[in-house]
């Protein structure tokens, strides 16, 4: 009897030792401070810094990182080329989310690229980009690929995070 009970004493013993060494393939892997996915969402510190984190929103359709982008405040203006003369189109930050959730929901793939081509700091300490984009929705299957340049004007809040504050479409 003593003999079966060293066995199984063994046994568990042998087969705890095999199911602690066990690691389950299909289980992601903790990421290391180090890790790639670091390098694609940044903390806003300067206003480049806002775009890579808006590019990331489009790229993974992240509404969460999408929001963090921009200021209470926000206002999109644009117009409405395809009416003569051109209507003004303005909203605020709310709408920005909900077209954007929308788009996000929409589209399978969202590929944006950005230009910076002027930067400039306003007197009240405000920084301005005016930037050229391409914006292709899903390999531009259903709609052509879109160019277009836009200006930003970003705050920075008390934290030291740049938030866009104005975003207005221009004429190419």
């Amino acid at each position: 009897m003593e003999m079966h009970l060293k066995f199984f004493l063994f046994l568990f013993i042998i087969i705890l030792i095999f199911f602690q060494s066990c690691n389950n393939p299909f289980a992601p892997a903790e990421a290391g401070p180090d890790a790639s996915s670091s390098n694609l969402l940044t903390d806003q510190s300067t206003p480049k810094e806002v775009l890579t984190n808006f590019k990331f929103a489009y790229t993974f359709k992240d509404s969460l990182v999408y929001s963090a982008i921009f200021d209470s405040s926000f206002i999109f203006l644009s117009k409405d080329f395809d009416q003569v003369p051109p209507v003004p189109i303005q909203w605020g930050r709310d709408v920005e989310l909900k077209t954007a959730a929308r788009m996000f929901r929409f589209f399978n793939t969202i590929d944006l690229t950005f230009n910076v081509i002027q930067d400039t700091v306003n007197n009240e300490g405000d920084s301005l980009h005016t930037v050229t984009f391409t914006l292709t929705l899903d390999g531009g299957t259903i709609i052509p690929t879109l160019n277009g340049e836009v200006e930003f004007t970003y705050v920075q809040n008390n934290k030291g995070k740049w938030l866009i504050s104005l975003w207005e479409d221009k004429q190419i």
